[in-house]
């Protein structure tokens, strides 16, 4: 299992360094991340937010860093598109992928598969489904695939372990953003840092 971030952005940016990435792809997000990875990830982020919050209480910047980073550290509920990505490593195969739609900020649904409703959705096509029956989890990788769908199941505990493995990954690319942000936006890094925090609904590192 590993936290995913949806890359829709090109890797053409002109604010910070970035690297090069496949469009419309994914990057794991985890503590070894490179600089220029690190960068790529505020990058794409920023970008999802990059629209006025519905009740302006600042004016935007004229700056272009400035006007690019506003809707990401004034929008109550920053989003960061992507999630938690469940796949077989020996065999490649993906039975829980995150839809369109699907914020990597709604990780926690996940405890809820654990330990709340038994069930959580992540987006649309793919409509992958994690459900608890008794001491397992159901992986469906799309429960509304006509053909049928890749389904897998492991016991509870696994799945937790799973699941606070890549909470974790999520907390170590926060720490690397921290310096990085320092580094790149000195003029923003703590409020950049918090945003990214809330995008991802995680607490800001100590």
């Amino acid at each position: 299992m590993q936290p995913v971030l949806e890359i829709s952005a090109s890797d053409d940016c002109e604010l910070w360094p970035v690297g090069e990435h496949e469009s419309y792809g994914y990057l794991v997000l985890n503590g070894g991340l490179t600089p220029a990875e690190v960068g790529t990830a505020v990058m794409q982020i920023a970008d999802c937010n990059d629209f006025e919050p519905q009740e302006e209480h600042e004016s935007c910047p004229t700056d272009p860093l400035g006007a690019f980073l506003h809707g990401l550290l004034t929008v109550p509920d920053p989003f960061a598109a992507g999630g938690f990505r469940a796949r077989d490593n020996a065999t490649d195969t993906v039975f829980v992928e995150p839809g369109c739609c699907n914020g990597l900020e709604t990780w926690r649904d996940w405890l809820e598969v654990l330990d709340g409703t038994g069930c959580a959705y992540f987006g649309h096509d793919p409509s992958s489904v994690p459900e608890r029956v008794n001491d397992v989890v159901r992986f469906t990788f799309d429960a509304h695939g006509v053909d049928g769908s890749p389904v897998i199941e492991l016991p509870v505990e696994q799945v937790r372990r799973l699941v606070a493995e890549t909470q974790q990954d999520l907390q170590d690319f926060l720490s690397l953003a921290e310096p990085w942000a320092e580094h790149h936006l000195p003029a923003h890094a703590a409020a950049v840092t918090t945003a990214l925090a809330r995008a991802l609904d995680l607490a800001p590192t100590p």
